[in-house]
């Protein structure tokens, strides 16, 4: 993996830090050297987060808020993490929630509605905030954690979290054409078929389901008995992303190296 070094000092900001692949994107870039802002809702798992840095000698500060709030975002973060920590050149957008497990005609509206909110509305506001600064850095990375549901056929049960990847990549596709020539990129990553607390929350809804709920428990067996693929993995691909050589790639849907699911096929290139 090319080293990232030089990245050292500067400053990271993280969505979704206090659990799962935002939380293993957080500590390995503490580990490089970057000073993170650990930014979500649950101020416990975020002292957890910094807790951990800390103690493996990286650093990193706590930022409490609801990412889908403009004012907490744009009138709050911006400033608290530029005045605690500096000017971000690295945003990684992984707040996330997997929404209603229901057909659309039997789904919660603010469920639904609220999926769509963190998972797109939430990356739209962290970019609207920190693009700018980077482009008068000269230099940024935006990674955007998505989901290969965004690239499959679409099936029953999950159209919220569906709708929600495929606007946060189309989002990512046009943020990344009015970056050209900035020295700023953004790209969207799918972390792999992870075994977290979102996998435990979609197996415990889909297990009450009928007929309609055998695709999302096939799949949920499936990575049980694989054990999923592990965090570190789309730690170690968001440090690729951050290398010179990955400086070209703007626009991507990128996958994580030997992962469960095959790359092939996607409409987007991997690299």
């Amino acid at each position: 993996m090319e080293q990232v070094a030089s990245l050292s000092g500067q400053v990271a900001v993280v969505t979704g830090a206090g659990r799962g692949v935002g939380r293993a994107i957080a500590e390995a870039l503490a580990a490089r050297g970057l000073h993170v802002a650990l930014v979500a809702r649950g101020e416990a798992q975020l002292e957890e987060t910094r807790r951990a840095i800390d103690a493996a000698g990286g650093h990193a500060e706590a930022f409490p808020i609801d990412v889908t709030d403009a004012d907490a975002v744009l009138r709050r973060l911006l400033p608290d993490v530029t005045r605690l920590l500096g000017v971000p050149s690295v945003l990684v957008n992984s707040a996330g929630i997997y929404g209603p497990v229901s057909l659309l005609k039997d789904s919660d509206p603010e469920h639904w509605i609220r999926t769509i909110r963190v998972n797109t509305l939430g990356p739209y506001l962290t970019c609207r905030a920190f693009v700018a600064g980077m482009i008068a850095g000269g230099w940024g990375r935006v990674i955007n954690i998505s989901s290969a549901a965004a690239l499959h056929p679409p099936g029953p049960l999950n159209s919220a979290y569906a709708a929600s990847k495929i606007a946060l990549n189309a989002m990512t596709r046009s943020l990344a054409a009015e970056l050209g020539g900035t020295g700023v990129t953004v790209n969207a990553l799918h972390p792999g078929d992870l075994k977290t607390e979102m996998w435990q929350e979609i197996k415990d809804r889909a297990a009450l389901l009928g007929e309609e709920g055998s695709g999302l428990r096939d799949w949920a067996s499936w990575v049980e008995q694989t054990g999923g693929d592990p965090p570190h993995k789309a730690a170690e691909r968001a440090l690729y992303l951050l290398s010179d050589a990955a400086a070209t790639i703007n626009g991507q849907f990128v996958w994580i190296e030997g992962g469960l699911q095959s790359a092939s096929g996607t409409p987007w290139t991997t690299e």
